[in-house]
């Protein structure tokens, strides 16, 4: 007999919550977590296997994907104004904000890789790559990420 639906949602939500924020802004991230368990919750019952989370990483991911599509249709008026005040000293360490400056390739590879911990195999089939190309992506990523908080921190 299949776990209740709830059980996954406790088991794997914060999983999906990082890919989720770390692909998106965090208003846009909560939208596309709701939206990923909305999704899977309708298929639950026609889902086989035992990759749950390899399952609901890739919902998010393509939950992201159109949040983005969507908010590039869409025009702004707040464009340029920051989420957050700037922090005391100019210093901002912020690793969300640090993904968001990540080509879409690597961020999509770190954030599944790194934070979902998902195998390269899975990211590779998830972002539509070779395993790789997701884990050079990964590593550019990571890369590029110290570069940025290094230079944040200077």
């Amino acid at each position: 007999m299949r776990e209740p639906f709830e059980h996954v949602v406790a088991e794997h939500g914060e999983v999906v919550w990082r890919v989720c924020r770390g692909l998106l802004p965090q208003h846009d991230a909560e939208d596309a977590w709701s939206e990923t368990f909305l999704a899977a919750l309708g298929a639950w019952d026609r889902f086989e296997g035992d990759r749950v989370r390899g399952w609901l990483v890739t919902i998010a991911h393509r939950k992201a994907l159109d949040v983005l599509r969507a908010s590039a249709r869409t025009v702004t008026p707040e464009e340029g104004v920051p989420d957050a005040p700037a922090p005391p000293g100019g210093r901002d360490l912020d690793l969300w904000a640090a993904l968001a400056r990540l080509p879409d390739g690597q961020r999509a590879a770190v954030v599944h890789h790194h934070i979902a911990g998902l195998p390269y195999d899975e990211v590779a089939l998830v972002t539509g790559t070779s395993s790789a190309a997701a884990r050079k992506a990964a590593s550019d990523g990571v890369r590029r990420l110290r570069t940025l908080l290094v230079l944040e921190e200077a």
